[in-house]
């Protein structure tokens, strides 16, 4: 994690990466996004995301590593894109090459080379390329029956073909001329049932034209040999491995690679001057040429397979390109090439009840990510915790809120902002705001048993992204900020402060030390949360942060106490994460709903109605007088808010303390602590109901904005809520579930609002909602029928049915 004593690097221009020999060269590329459309986030975490995750995990271990990736500029998509908006293929690639630059700057991705395919760097590798395969005779000329559209006088590239899947028990009517969206079936356009036309929707007739094909079968010794090699040593997915032998035990098949279009790299034969490369030949050698303007050196990193890894991302319908069709291009050529050693790829994406789709217009896009004003961080971590790995996976709204609210502000947000604030308190209260000077822990177990964990999560991170399972390494890190939450429970900080302020010392040290390594551990995952959270630790963030062996970052991760040097002077802190609330959900929801062009007509159809209010408002000076005198009105009953639940501030509790009221027999005082720096102190009159020693250390469910009110000589700071069957002869603590988060806020669903700072007495707030806060026949904590709701679930009572809560 490096040294946090020194000063900054120096700025300047980034350097030109090249492999070095003896280091560990890793090459990163991600599969090269259409041109034709805004990338949704199915696109996003596919590829992009998850390669830069592994990109920025690479350069924490210190390894030689650079990240390609550019977009994919030729071919049918493109034409049929052109011809939509009425421009030119270059027009549209200018257009959405900006777009997607745009989309991936915003989400923090770190390309060292985001090109195009329409260079001309990509015309010179790529015919050069062809020619190797040509003299080496991998190449093969044959007539092939094509669809040809009279209409449009032109014969139509896959993609300008529509029609019923062949697939037996598929069928779907919208299959493309070279997949089958639905069932994912590569196909030939020639195969589909009832054939249209895409652009005019006419009937195409076959018609014969010549084209060149790489001979595939006669290459599959070399590709067998290759991929049983690789597959083990680089450990493919095994969605990777399966895609593959599918297309293995069909049997390989002469492959076409050219087309009857013009937009692309010219295939340079004579014969075939009025042709260009299929994008499948052509775009896996946009990594090469994408990395040739990076560096006139890239045959450095592409032509030196025992020093270089090449990593390579993709969603799982790239597959068979990326571990056929391209191993198959590189090893005709007879070079040495730097062939794939790992494959990562998901599964897709859903969103709400459908699919994500960019021909379609569904789901959520990149520029609505941007829009939707839901911080960078949060995105990334959720598409990431929700990455298809292994199985499709779904994208809710309501999901992408409970893990924000749950995991990201009452879990990560919360331990670190209770650390830095305590260290942050002036000295007396804290530690103004210097890290302290302490002992070594080998005297104390709580730190040493936390410091046993810590390793472990540490040790099954670095397993799990060496081995690019980048979910399990996110969930080891997230563990890590719930083990710290527990050892801040657990250690009753704020008692030690006054009561043992050596061993204070060394668990304020320690957890300060958490948060660092959490920025370490995260900053592949949430880039801007690291630098924001080493900003409030004050330590530059350029030259710090590491995971290298060699620096002893590993084994001083093991040990916290020891990665923050006493003295150091922490930053200001403040609030990482901001709560999303149901209505904003609500709202969202309700905006993406549809397609894209559905959104358009329902935005033109609000500003239409809009614009006919305005039109029909009354403007004259009674009209003016009348709105005043409304406005006024509603200012007034702004002053008298509505009673409703949101107006409590209930929240999940921990009690650290219970003991006997010193002056009262039927009184309990706890210490209770609900996310703050300090517990509070609450009187309880539950001695008759509840024995001590099941008061201890517990979770409950605290009222927190009654005003203090002393009761025997003893302030009470917050009130224990409790359920009490008819004639108040038993009486249950309400329970949240044992994962909740102390500190949370309790919920109830179509309820949104803040909290009053303290309930007016005068007001009878509490007194007016309690008659509606009662147990029902499952032992539910309710108000009217709707359950007190934590991140972790519902909050329960132990046996008592019907009870009135108070």
């Amino acid at each position: 994690m490096g040294d946090v004593s020194g000063d900054a690097a120096a700025g300047g221009t980034k350097a030109t990466i090249l492999p070095i020999p003896g280091r560990r060269n890793i090459l990163i590329t991600s599969a090269l996004p259409y041109v034709n459309n805004v990338p949704h986030l199915g696109n996003i975490i596919g590829c992009v995301l998850s390669a830069d995750v592994f990109a920025r995990y690479c350069r924490l271990r210190g390894y030689n590593t650079i990240y390609i990736c550019g977009t994919d500029e030729y071919g049918t998509a493109t034409e049929t894109k052109a011809m939509e908006e009425k421009c030119s293929p270059k027009e549209i690639c200018d257009k959405y090459h900006a777009i997607h630059k745009e989309v991936y700057n915003w989400f923090g991705i770190s390309f060292d080379e985001f090109g195009r395919t329409s260079s001309p760097q990509q015309t010179e590798v790529c015919q050069a390329i062809f020619g190797k395969l040509l003299v080496n005779n991998w190449l093969s000329e044959n007539t092939m029956q094509q669809l040809y559209c009279d209409t449009c006088e032109r014969f139509l590239a896959d993609r300008l073909v529509e029609g019923i899947c062949p697939t037996p028990g598929c069928e779907y009517d919208s299959a493309r001329g070279d997949q089958c969206e639905k069932c994912g079936k590569l196909l030939n356009p020639t195969e589909l049932k009832d054939p249209r036309c895409k652009v005019c929707q006419t009937t195409p007739r076959i018609r014969d034209t010549n084209h060149m094909f790489l001979e595939l079968p006669l290459l599959r010794n070399k590709l067998e040999e290759y991929i049983n090699k690789t597959s083990v040593a680089g450990s493919w997915s095994q969605n990777a491995i399966q895609a593959t032998n599918a297309w293995l035990k069909e049997g390989l098949k002469p492959r076409c690679i050219t087309r009857d279009l013009k937009w692309g790299v010219p295939v340079p034969l004579e014969r075939f001057k009025d042709k260009v490369f299929y994008v499948w030949f052509d775009a896996p050698i946009g990594y090469v040429s994408i990395t040739s303007c990076y560096t006139n050196e890239w045959e450095k990193w592409w032509k030196n397979p025992e020093n270089v890894e090449l990593f390579q991302f993709m969603g799982k319908d790239n597959v068979p390109f990326h571990t056929v069709m391209f191993p198959s291009t590189l090893l005709g050529t007879g070079e040495d090439w730097t062939l794939m050693k790992t494959i990562s790829v998901t599964e897709y994406l859903n969103y709400e009840a459908g699919k994500f789709s960019k021909s379609k217009g569904v789901g959520v896009f990149g520029n609505d990510a941007k829009d939707t004003n839901i911080p960078v961080e949060v995105w990334r971590y959720y598409l990431l915790a929700n990455r298809p790995e292994v199985s499709d996976t779904l994208f809710t709204w309501a999901d992408l809120q409970a893990k924000l609210n749950g995991e990201l502000l009452n879990n990560l947000g919360n331990f670190i902002h209770r650390v830095l604030s305590f260290i942050a308190k002036p000295l007396g209260q804290g530690y103004g705001s210097i890290i302290p000077d302490v002992s070594d822990a080998d005297s104390h177990g709580l730190t040493l048993g936390l410091a046993e964990k810590v390793g472990k999560y540490v040790d099954q991170y670095m397993e799990s992204m060496e081995k690019v399972k980048l979910k399990q390494g996110l969930k080891s890190a997230m563990a890590i900020s719930t083990e710290g939450n527990i050892y801040l429970q657990t250690a009753q900080f704020w008692n030690l402060y006054k009561e043992d302020k050596p061993s204070c010392n060394l668990v304020m040290r320690t957890s300060a030390g958490l948060v660092y390594l959490l920025a370490c551990l995260l900053e592949p995952f949430m880039p801007s949360f690291s630098q924001e959270v080493f900003k409030q630790l004050n330590i530059p963030v350029e030259r710090h942060m590491s995971l290298c062996e060699e620096k002893g970052d590993i084994e001083r991760a093991k040990q916290p106490w020891k990665i923050l040097p006493s003295g150091h002077k922490i930053g200001t802190p403040e609030p990482l994460f901001k709560e999303l609330k149901d209505e904003e959900v609500e709202l969202y929801r309700d905006k993406f709903a549809g397609s894209q062009a559905q959104r358009i007509v329902r935005a033109e159809a609000e500003a239409e109605k809009l614009a006919a209010q305005l039109k029909s408002t009354n403007v004259s000076g009674s009209g003016k007088k009348q709105q005043a005198k409304s406005t006024g009105s509603k200012s007034k009953a702004a002053v008298e808010p509505e009673i409703t639940i949101t107006r409590l501030d209930i929240r999940v509790g921990l009690i650290t303390k219970a003991q006997k009221h010193p002056d009262a027999d039927s009184l309990y005082v706890e210490e209770i602590d609900v996310g703050e720096s300090q517990p509070r102190t609450v009187v309880s009159g539950l001695v008759k109901y509840i024995p001590l020693e099941e008061m201890q250390n517990r979770k409950v469910c605290v009222l927190c904005n009654l005003k203090p009110a002393a009761m025997r000589g003893i302030k009470s700071q917050a009130m224990v809520l409790a359920a009490s069957n008819s004639d108040h002869t038993k009486v249950e603590l309400v329970e949240p579930p044992k994962d909740a988060i102390v500190g949370e806020r309790i919920k109830f669903s179509g309820f949104e609002g803040e909290p009053d700072s303290v309930l007016n007495p005068k007001k009878k707030v509490w007194e007016t909602l309690q008659v509606d806060l009662a147990t029902n026949a499952d032992l539910v904590a309710c108000f009217k029928d709707i359950p007190f709701t934590t991140s972790a679930g519902i909050c329960k009572v132990s046996s008592i049915s019907s009870g009135s809560i108070r």
